[in-house]
């Protein structure tokens, strides 16, 4: 057997974003409001959880009625509908083979519910997809980034409703048939396993309208299953050829300590991490998770054909986002830190960012080879980067920690490839400075692209090369030979 060295020629090289990050114009051109336009921004020193994202029907109506006076940075993005352009030319500098965004699916249907598209919207992603392709890029896609348009929420309460799922699939055809010489990697839901976390944020579902917020979350997300597995369906009959990817917040826990009580607890919690990627991969609910909703008094509405369909139509491919590894412990005791809509023990063995999340590159090494022995199909790493506070010196960003992170975690995903793993390629979260998804700030920066602008929107917009820059530009040139 040839020994593996490095990573393969074709290789998918690049970084990611999301439309609601990015592109801002959330008034313009027929854009609908979205999910995203409703997550405000609050200073750090004002906020009272870690979970910034959720919403309530009170404040819903103060924002409608033009009575809160708050500031909402997603709606302005970093004007990446304006700029698109000179952004995919310094993404093309690096050498970026390959560019995540996603659709923003009220850009193309304004309520969600429309019978037909956006013509305006369409055309702006026709023009996205030309300029990629003037620099053989290859586009990756997203379908759903946490844009559930705003329209469902008032009309359905989102994804609690079944039927969103036929407005998602009149999005998913339109889109399919609009691009499908332009799209050849597409993804459902991004960080699908977000929906039981901030079910707003995941499925436009306002929780204080619930009886039961738990049970209709998982059955929230059943919906999605369905519509994920028939969007899957209505691709392959589409664009022939194509690929459907699934995607996962990878969140990977260790034992606390040897107690046999830490390793069953950190085995238990990593199972309901993985059972998204169960069900899109192997096309069935596992046991364990048919017994968790039983503990805890859920059943699912499942109409007759739902499980026919997910068993018929998994994905082609696994991607996920990594930033960090969680501690699990069946008596949790000592020092927390935060971490990305979590808070987890704190590792002694590991250093943190800037905000508290726990930098474990060894832990991608350990959950690309675990998802490999799992499920034998193609992975694809679409998110993995580190957010810091930056400061331009002149003219630059000297940013090397962003540099040593990056390296580490690049090191540690050539090693998984030396172990035997399938990995189609790395996509560098925020290759551009972006607003952050979880707190909405500008200032917990991500790329190798500095964008002149503050937490309230700010400044210049003028796009500055960080030290990264050029260095990611080696790697890619090299393949990733040169770390």
């Amino acid at each position: 057997m040839q020994k593996i060295t490095g990573f393969p020629q074709n290789f998918l090289w690049g970084g990611a974003t999301a439309a609601n990050q990015i592109e801002g114009a959330y008034n313009i051109d027929g854009k609908g409001l979205s999910s995203a336009d409703f997550v405000e921004y609050i200073p750090k020193d004002q906020r009272t959880k870690d979970n910034h994202m959720e919403v309530t029907s009170d404040f819903i109506d103060k924002v409608k009625s033009g009575t809160y006076n708050g500031h909402f940075p997603k709606r302005q993005g970093i004007d990446f509908y304006h700029t698109y352009k000179e952004d995919i030319k310094l993404f093309a500098e690096m050498g970026f083979k390959a560019f995540r965004m996603s659709i923003h699916w009220s850009r193309i249907f304004p309520n969600g519910y429309d019978e037909t598209p956006n013509e305006a919207g369409l055309a702006f992603y026709d023009d996205v997809f030309k300029t990629l392709k003037s620099y053989n890029i290859e586009p990756v896609v997203t379908l759903s980034h946490y844009e559930t348009p705003f329209g469902l929420t008032e009309r359905y309460n989102g994804w609690v409703n079944r039927e969103v799922i036929d407005h998602f699939m009149r999005y998913a055809e339109t889109v399919f048939t609009r691009y499908q010489n332009d799209v050849k990697y597409w993804m459902t839901f991004n960080e699908i396993n977000i929906i039981n976390i901030s079910p707003f944020t995941g499925g436009g579902i306002i929780s204080d309208r619930l009886k039961n917020p738990l049970a209709t979350s998982y059955q929230a997300l059943h919906h999605q299953f369905v519509a994920s597995a028939l969007a899957t369906k209505r691709l392959k009959e589409i664009i022939p050829g194509a690929q459907m990817g699934c995607m996962l917040a990878r969140m990977k826990h260790y034992p606390y300590t040897c107690h046999p009580e830490d390793v069953l607890k950190a085995q238990q919690q990593d199972q309901m991490n993985l059972m998204y990627t169960d069900v899109h991969a192997r096309g069935e609910y596992p046991n364990y998770y048919m017994q968790f909703l039983a503990d805890n008094n859920i059943v699912l509405d499942i109409k007759d054909d739902d499980l026919d369909i997910l068993k018929q139509y998994p994905v082609d491919y696994i991607s996920f986002s990594y930033y960090m590894s969680l501690l699990s412990s069946h008596t949790p005791e000592g020092e927390t830190t935060a971490g990305n809509l979590m808070n987890s023990l704190k590792n002694p063995y590991l250093e943190a960012s800037d905000w508290g999340w726990q930098i474990d590159p060894i832990g991608l090494r350990v959950v690309l080879n675990e998802l490999w022995d799992r499920y034998r199909k193609p992975l694809f790493i679409v998110e993995n980067g580190l957010g810091a506070i930056d400061e331009v010196v002149d003219g630059t960003v000297h940013d090397n920690y962003r540099i040593d992170y990056l390296q580490q975690h690049i090191q540690q995903a050539k090693k998984a490839v030396q172990d035997g793993v399938e990995l189609m390629g790395y996509l560098a979260w925020g290759p551009i400075d972006l607003i952050s998804m979880s707190t909405s700030e500008m200032s917990k920066r991500y790329g190798f692209i500095y964008v002149d602008q503050d937490d309230y929107g700010n400044g210049s917009k003028q796009r500055l090369k960080k030290d990264s820059f050029n260095w990611y530009k080696q790697i890619i040139a090299t393949n990733g030979e040169e770390l």
